[in-house]
């Protein structure tokens, strides 16, 4: 899997994680995108024809920021554009992205301070699902036709999927794969591993230190979870997402 930051300065990191047992890594340094400080939540980036974009939090507004080199100069290219304010009280911002042309799927995600996780099929009449303020750190691991799910840990240190589905009708679902011991964990980036499990990252900012978890389908506490290992390095960059490439395969965790 690989992992985009963005530093303090504001520049590119990427880290490169094999699954092996101990994992391996390789960190890259990237273009300078924003000024130092001002990035605080990404959403994941994804690569297309030569650019780069992804929902970005900068101060108090939300931008899609679309980054890339010009191929007649070379010269970096950053396009952030805006899509509103108020975005200075959420905690986490993702996009869930399935199929493609007619039955192409979006639905963007934010998780506010208060505990209210908000979603958008378009920027407009937002869903609010109140009852997550425990909720520390959460990873998309499933974009389906009909559902997507998140694999969340609380401050008291359990794990739970939140399974919402597409039809806005409908409610999310809560359920306990782990009772304890998550608790260290402030930030989770999930990757598709096969076709019915997740490659998950969990980074602890208090030591800067980062661990993979081998996750199987997602079914509540028979969940089967295997750890990889503590990733090689220090993860103290303060915005850390997962990159992909625009037409990768969706993850399917649950």
């Amino acid at each position: 899997m690989q992992l985009e930051g963005v530093s303090g300065r504001g520049d590119v990191v990427d880290t490169y994680i094999s699954a092996g047992a101990p994992p391996g890594s390789k960190v890259v340094g990237g273009a300078h995108l924003f000024a130092a400080g001002a990035a605080r939540v990404s959403s994941t980036w994804r690569w297309d024809a030569g650019a780069t974009d992804a929902y970005v939090v900068l101060g108090s507004r939300l931008y899609q920021v679309s980054y890339g080199y010009d191929e007649m100069t070379g010269q970096l290219y950053v396009y952030p554009n805006p899509v509103g304010g108020g975005w200075d009280k959420f905690t986490m911002v993702e996009q869930s992205v399935w199929g493609s042309g007619r039955t192409l799927r979006t639905a963007r995600y934010g998780m506010r301070n208060d505990g209210v996780l908000f979603r958008w099929t378009s920027w407009k009449n937002p869903r609010q699902y109140p009852g997550f303020s425990a909720v520390q750190a959460m990873a998309l691991i499933s974009e389906t036709k009909t559902y997507d799910t998140f694999l969340a840990t609380t401050r008291g240190g359990a794990l739970y999927t939140i399974h919402i589905p597409a039809d806005t009708r409908l409610k999310p679902t809560v359920t306990k794969v782990r009772a304890g011991t998550w608790q260290g964990f402030e930030t989770l980036v999930a990757e598709r591993c096969g076709t019915q499990s997740t490659l998950l990252t969990a980074i602890d900012r208090d030591t800067a230190t980062a661990y993979l978890y081998a996750v199987g389908h997602a079914k509540g506490t028979a969940t089967v979870i295997q750890g990889l290992g503590r990733i090689p390095g220090t993860f103290k960059d303060p915005v850390v997402a997962r990159w992909t490439r625009d037409d990768a395969p969706p993850r399917n965790g649950e």
